[in-house]
């Protein structure tokens, strides 16, 4: 057993746990934190994408003790003062999810290629970004659309705010 200790959500948290436990199963298990979900344990599906020190990550792939020190945001994380993320609500408005189950996944990674691409970001960028996330029910157009419409939502806030 090791003590491991990081930052999830603003939270500092530190909790005994096997050498081999992956930090997906850590949020889910350990913290209770189970927006982020375990899809295929192989790292094919991209459901259980979580922020690790600012960089999208496949949190099925990395072990608790890896992310000792880090700084971890989930889904849970993402809205702020009762809002939700740009990001969540564009997800809505837009039709982005079906059964949901991919979602966080979806969400976290769109985030980080928003927060990678900024008003570089184009239908073409979207979908080579997503090919590490399955979502069975949509098709993607849905996803693709909303992931724009929050990344022009947000450009135009950073405007605003610049202005």
């Amino acid at each position: 057993m090791a003590k491991v200790a990081m930052t999830v959500n603003g939270r500092k948290v530190s909790r005994e746990c096997e050498d081999r436990t992956l930090l997906v199963h850590f949020l889910r298990d350990q913290i209770s934190l189970t927006g982020t979900h375990v899809g295929c344990d192989t790292s094919q599906c991209g459901a259980c994408v979580v922020h690790m020190d600012g960089k999208a990550v496949k949190s099925c792939s990395i072990l608790a003790a890896q992310a000792a020190g880090s700084d971890i945001l989930t889904i849970e994380g993402l809205a702020a003062n009762g809002e939700l993320h740009p990001v969540q609500v564009a997800f809505k408005a837009n039709h982005g999810l079906q059964c949901g189950f991919c979602t966080p996944g979806m969400v976290m990674t769109a985030v980080d290629m928003i927060n990678r691409y900024g008003a570089r970001l184009d239908e073409k960028t979207v979908r080579e970004n997503l090919e590490g996330n399955i979502c069975r029910c949509t098709g993607y157009h849905n996803i693709v659309k909303a992931i724009l419409a929050a990344a022009e939502e947000m450009g135009a806030a950073g405007k605003q705010a610049a202005e």
